[in-house]
């Protein structure tokens, strides 16, 4: 299972590429872990839109596939600044390309968040679950 190392990690299976940037723009989406679990993903649902604020651990969405319906939690806190249409609409994509083309939405980060697992730590987590 691929756990790349430059992104950050929550315990609910999200991921965040960029924390530190200079814009303080992080991307956000869900592993490939979570994706496998899921089965072929058919529906996702982003409740707060472009615009509208996100906090870190609750809920801003749900992800549904042909085997379940999940929660999609933000792991971190700020603006959401943009989302990605293109898994509204396919959201296969995100089975697809988990880490690329199945990135769901974009922040800027208000607050650095402090509880984000490295991709070490996130491999023990995924293996010990």
């Amino acid at each position: 299972m691929s756990v790349p190392e430059q992104l950050r990690y929550s315990e609910e299976h999200e991921w965040v590429s960029g924390l530190g940037g200079e814009d303080g723009i992080v991307t956000v989406g869900i592993t490939a872990h979570a994706a496998d679990a899921l089965g072929e993903i058919v529906f996702l649902e982003l409740q707060p839109g472009e615009g509208d604020t996100v906090e870190a651990g609750e809920t801003c969405g749900e992800v549904e596939s042909t085997k379940s319906v999940s929660d999609l939690y933000s792991p971190v806190s700020g603006e959401i600044t943009a989302v990605n249409g293109a898994v509204i609409d396919e959201p296969k994509v995100i089975n697809d390309d988990p880490y690329g083309e199945g990135w769901i939405f974009k922040v800027r980060v208000s607050e650095e968040p402090g509880d984000l697992l490295d991709a070490a730590a996130y491999s023990k987590f995924i293996e010990e679950s």
